[in-house]
């Protein structure tokens, strides 16, 4: 007798990343019930369920889990404390205390450098203005513990004009105060595990602008060194966590090969969106396999790509790329509202040259 494995699947979080964790999940065979606050989010369109409440609400979180074999979430502002009252009652693979780890930069570093013993820029707390240099005499990144992304919560220290801002910053939070690294290329890693074996993607090298990602390149172009590097760095990190589902480590690295780890983000990432079309699985089949703790393959890249976000100054715009680039795959996340640096999706193309591919780019004028 064949065991039934159709499992039913609660996804915490109904945007993008909830969206596509969805059509995954739908893809082999599984049920989706999502949780969210809004009604018309991303994954409404793709779930057999939607609960519509916050996602502190501790009644309909157990009304989730009751439904649920297993419970996942799309993003780090999911509430950790509500996820501890019903732990109980269902399975959470990627765990909490991942969760806690990545809200929390204080956090996330100490593990980092404690515990995965990664290399990470030079840091220290900031809980008082007290503790913030009289004067600025190198660049320095100050960065609220909790609640920051996409370049909320941070005031870059370039000159003594920027500590009044960093004396605000740190009443309102607790801060780390990092060294700024003079960095040649961001890369990022993703990579999958079922809590005992583990397998990366084709790494990624990242261009942002405004603190928000900007474009993907896979592979990057860096050495096979760095490359093995960065992948044993990840791979460190996610034995630590014990790793179920997908997991993000974005790294820094230098002009002489040095390596350091940024951020972690537990869950897939904008980064990783090339595996869609450039892998044979990509990041969202291996979050739920994963979290099944079903066995994992070795992604395999068939085809170099560049990925690049859509925002809400782009979508106009973007709409002639189907006469004009039909061979340029595009993404559209369902959201109405199409706001200022606001992902609504995304392209991502499949290229032999990059030079030629980014070129193309350019010549569209959309990005610029």
């Amino acid at each position: 007798m064949i065991k039934n494995t159709k499992q039913t699947i609660g996804i915490i979080g109904g945007g993008q990343l909830g969206q596509m964790m969805a059509i995954a999940a739908q893809y082999m065979g599984h049920k989706v019930i999502t949780l969210d606050p809004n009604p018309n989010c991303s994954a409404a369109k793709v779930s057999d369920e939607l609960i519509v409440a916050p996602y502190d609400d501790v009644e309909n979180l157990l009304r989730l889990a009751y439904a649920c074999d297993v419970i996942t979430y799309e993003f780090e502002n999911v509430s950790a404390e509500a996820l501890h009252e019903i732990e109980a009652c269902v399975k959470i693979p990627q765990g909490i205390r991942l969760l806690e780890i990545t809200q929390n930069r204080r956090f996330e570093k100490e593990f980092l450098t404690n515990e995965a013993k990664v290399k990470v820029a030079p840091w220290q707390l900031i809980d008082s203005k007290e503790k913030l240099p009289q004067v600025v005499t190198k660049k320095q990144v100050l960065k609220t513990t909790t609640g920051g992304y996409d370049g909320h919560g941070q005031v870059v220290l370039k000159t003594d004009k920027d500590l009044s801002a960093a004396q605000s910053l740190t009443e309102i939070s607790e801060c780390v105060l990092e060294d700024f690294i003079s960095f040649d290329r961001e890369i990022s890693v993703i990579i999958s595990g079922n809590g005992h074996e583990y397998v990366t993607f084709p790494l990624a090298e990242n261009e942002h602008r405004e603190n928000i990602l900007h474009q993907t390149i896979s592979p990057a172009r860096v050495t096979d060194k760095i490359t093995d590097e960065a992948n044993k760095i990840a791979k460190s990190i996610a034995e630590k966590l014990k790793l179920s589902g997908t997991l993000c480590v974005e790294m820094f690295l230098t002009a002489d090969g040095q390596i350091y780890v940024n951020e972690l983000a537990p869950r897939p990432h904008n980064s990783g969106h090339f595996t869609i079309e450039a892998c044979d699985f990509n990041q969202f089949d291996l979050h739920i396999k994963g979290i099944l703790g079903e066995d994992l393959p070795e992604p395999k890249l068939l085809n170099a790509a560049i990925m690049l976000n859509v925002l809400g100054q782009h979508v106009e715009a973007v709409k002639v790329l189907n006469h004009n680039h039909a061979d340029w795959h595009q993404h559209d996340y369902g959201k109405p509202d199409a706001k200022h640096n606001r992902k609504m999706g995304h392209v991502t193309i499949l290229t032999n040259d990059f030079d030629k591919t980014i070129n193309e780019i350019k010549a569209t004028k959309i990005w610029d």
